[in-house]
């Protein structure tokens, strides 16, 4: 298995694992350069809160975090 379909693989597997509702619905996504997160919350500390939580897993990647936030 590549080492970047790992790194998605572990991503996920951390917001799934989340006891946030809101965080296990977002997507991760991997490109050359980076990890990007992306999808929609109900507030700018969720997309903060998400960002953090997969910081411990990106080694040297960086992350592109473009969850939106959605009020409803």
């Amino acid at each position: 298995m590549a080492a970047s379909v790992v790194l998605q693989a572990r991503a996920e597997q951390v917001l799934q694992q989340s006891p946030i509702p809101a965080l296990r619905k977002l997507s991760v996504e991997e490109t050359d350069h980076a990890v990007v997160l992306s999808g929609s919350v109900s507030s700018y500390y969720l997309k903060q809160l998400a960002q953090e939580t997969l910081m411990p897993v990106l080694g040297s990647r960086e992350l592109h975090n473009r969850v939106m936030v959605m009020r409803s």
